[in-house]
This record gives structure tokens, sequence and C-alpha cells, in this order.
């Protein structure tokens, strides 16, 4: 397949080293030429530099015969044109564009998409793929990372294992006997800032965080096994409230079982706009790194803090300054993935980084397939690949201990006819069948051979 990807930024890296290391033919396009020298240095890439909704460069970047143009530069304007002339010049068949802001969103989903006056086929909101990481925190307090798969039937579920841990020390296979009708298997373990795919044999140590492949009616019993609180969220502080703060506390005010939410808001222009759009929630117009103003937004009683502002360092700070105020829970927006290693000394809970959640989200639409459904673990560290199996694939009619996977692979998940089931070694994986697989980013590319779905994008 030959893509077109403008920008060279952290996303657009990011999707270029997934889609080069996959043997597409891959063209990266950006204005900074410096930014084109890192991809094609580092990765199996074309570069071009310049204006990426410039005919002439589409032209020199191969859009004549491109399968596919991902727009994702810093402009939304940019984006939306580049789409624009790929459709109207090139007839580029498919067509991506990363959007941020609220009014182009909201007129695209309403009017414009509806009316197919905007020539783009996928939008990514990086401000509402972040907002829905977010409210999956909230649903899943004691994780420090969680995402939805088959079907919604199953949860990965980070978890950063204590001293007090019941389960420390113990092999996997042990634990396997011991709750032998728990549908929750350990597929991914990070031990000093090293992930690995773990062996029936390896014991679990404190600081580890485990990534547990977890059926959602036992998300809950998963959670208490590895010793953490199942306690609901009933009232949340968010800080930051831009487009992000907003659309978590609006879809907050939208659920069933209500949360409580307050919002702190430094720049006024923004805390009034906040206010005017939401109902229930209270706006407070003030510094989030104020302890008199968390004080007044009652943080020593609220289930947990978002800080969400588009700063980094505020939001560690602000994180940091809840916590010592009372608050149990706090839950960081961080972009700059140098900054991750400092949540475990700062007593931070989880973090958002706003470039895997969009990563996966395009993956999600570019492997549009068999595949259903990826997910970028850390800084593109692993993978988990949703996948329907076909009849071609080497997998099929295989038990999976007879399957040859590679060292960095586990099946988390099955879904047989709809019913999803905890794999062991002698399930056999049948054509048809949806199977939920972490890779380590290295074996990726044999991950889908497995699968037989590299070819079939879209």
């Amino acid at each position: 397949m030959k893509v077109i990807i403008c920008g060279a930024g952290q996303v657009g890296w990011q999707i270029a080293r997934h889609l080069s290391g996959e043997k597409n033919d891959v063209t990266i396009v950006d204005l900074n030429g410096d930014l084109i020298r890192r991809a094609t240095d580092a990765l199996d890439v074309q570069g071009i530099a310049g204006h990426a909704s410039y005919p002439d460069i589409l032209e020199r970047a191969g859009a004549r015969d491109a399968d596919m143009i991902i727009a994702a530069t810093q402009s939304d304007e940019v984006n939306m044109v580049t789409c624009q002339v790929a459709h109207s010049i090139f007839a580029i068949p498919r067509k991506i564009a990363r959007l941020r802001a609220e009014s182009y969103l909201t007129a695209i989903y309403s009017e414009l998409y509806r009316r197919d006056h905007l020539p783009i086929d996928v939008v990514i909101s990086p401000e509402r793929e972040v907002a829905e990481a977010a409210l999956r925190r909230i649903a899943a307090p004691a994780a420090f990372d969680t995402e939805y798969f088959l079907g919604g039937q199953a949860q990965l579920l980070g978890i950063s294992l204590d001293a007090d841990c019941p389960v420390l020390k113990t092999p996997l296979r042990q634990l396997t006997d011991l709750f032998s009708t728990l549908r929750a298997l350990v597929v991914g373990i990070r031990r000093e800032d090293t992930l690995f795919a773990p062996e029936p044999g390896d014991q679990l140590f404190p600081e580890d965080q485990v990534y547990v492949f977890s059926h959602v009616e036992d998300v809950n019993r998963t959670l208490e096994i590895f010793g953490k609180s199942t306690k609901k969220q009933e009232r949340v502080v968010i800080i930051g409230g831009g487009n992000v703060g907003l659309a978590v506390a609006q879809a907050l005010e939208r659920r069933e079982d209500r949360i409580r939410a307050k919002v702190i808001e430094k720049d006024r222009a923004r805390a009034e706009t906040a206010a005017d759009a939401l109902e229930r929630t209270i706006v407070l117009h003030g510094d989030g790194l104020d302890v008199s103003l968390l004080e007044e937004a009652n943080v020593d009683r609220a289930d947990a803090v978002l800080a969400l502002t588009d700063d980094d360092k505020t939001n560690l700070l602000a994180a940091v300054q809840a916590k010592l105020a009372g608050c149990p829970m706090a839950i960081c927006l961080v972009n700059d993935p140098s900054l991750v290693p400092l949540m475990g000394a700062l007593d931070i809970d989880a973090y958002i980084n706003p470039r895997a959640t969009t990563v996966s989200s395009i993956l999600r639409h570019v492997r549009h397939g068999r595949v259903r459904n990826v997910y970028s673990i850390g800084d593109a560290e692993a993978e988990v690949i949703e996948a329907q199996v076909l009849s071609t694939s080497p997998m099929a009619g295989k038990r999976v201990q007879d399957i040859d996977f590679p060292e960095g692979a586990l099946i988390g998940g099955v879904m047989k006819g709809g019913k999803v089931i905890r794999p062991h070694g002698d399930t056999r994986i049948e054509e048809g069948d949806v199977v939920a697989i972490f890779a380590l980013a290295a074996d990726v590319p044999e991950v889908e051979r497995l699968l037989q779905v590299s070819i079939d994008y879209f």
C-alpha cells in the first residue's frame, strides 16, 4: 500500500514508523526539513520538504498512485485543504485528517460531513480521543491505563503493583490455577523501564506495572486480586476548562450514574465559555496550582482530580498539589514521554498520552479490514491488536499452544460466537473468531502475518 503522511511531528512520525515497518510504501511530507531528515534517517520512508496542501508537493510525494493520505499537520486548515486537493486533483481513495478546533468538528459532524461537502473519510479529534481516555480512567480508577476490546466485553488494565499486593512472588501459572474461574490474563509486564511479555513461570514484584486483559464482568475482581480498590468515583475536580476538560465535563453530565464535577480554569474567557456550555457543573476561575482555590473546590473530598491543561508541567504540579491537599487519586495529561518516569516519584496514579491515543485511533482506521482495534501502549512500545481470524491465517484450526507466536506476543482474549473467553493452551482458534493479541513493537509484523491482515487495509 502506498501512503502519504502529511506532518512529521510526533503523531506523523509514529504512524510512519508503524506503516513503514509493515513494508508499506510511505512518503512523509512536512515544511520542516529537519523533521523530514529525522524521519528518513530513522525510518524506511521517503521524505518531501514543503507545504502539504500544495498540489506540486503532493505530486512529488506520489499522490497520483497513492492509496491513502493521512493529514496530521499542526494546522486544521492545512489538513482540510490537503484532503480536498487529494480528492479533487489526485482522486486518492482514502483520506484521514486530524482536526482540533471544536467549530470545525461540530460543522463536519453535522453539515459538511453529512452532505459530503468536505472529502474526508475519517476525522480524528485528539481532544475527543483524550477526553474518552480520561473517562475510561475514571471508570477504572485503580488502573493507570485502560482500553476496551471485543465489542466492549473485554478490557485492558494497566495496574501498578504495590508492596502489599497479595499475589506478589506468585508464578503466573499458579495464579491461573488459584483463580480458575477468573477471565483475566497478564499479557505484559514493565519492570525497571523494560516491557516484556511474561512466561507462565514469571513472578510479580513490587513496583511492577502489569497489563491485564480481563472480561468486563471480572474487572472489579481482577483489581481486588491485585490489591486495588474498586470504589466508585462520585466527585471529580477537573483542572483545565479547554477543549479536553470541557468535553470530559460534558460527558460526565450526560452519564446516568451522575458524577459531580467541578472545573478550574485559569483563563477567564475559557472559564466563561465552559460555564455557559455546562448545566450542572460548577466552574471556578483561577489557577489550579492555587492551594486556596483547590480547597474552595473541596479537592480533599473529591475521589479524583484530572489535570487536563495544555501544559505538561502545570498538570504534574497541579496533580501533586491536589494529592497533598488530600485527594486520593490524580490523573495527568502528559504530552512529553520523557516526563512519564516522574509519575511514580510524584505519586501520580495515571496519565494520558495524547500522542498514543491519537496514533491508536488513526491505526484503527488505517487497518480497517479484518483488524477491528489497535491500541498503542506506552511510548509505542507495544500494541494490542484485535482482529478477526481468516481461513487463510496460519492460526486457523490450531490450538493456542501449537501457534508459533513470537516471544513478545501473547493472546489475551478470544471471542467465539459473540462470547468472550480466556484462552488456554488447548483453546482452538477457528475461522471467524476474534482475537486480541498483545505484541511488543518489534513483533507486530509477525503477529500480522499470523493474522493475515497487513494486506487488507480498506
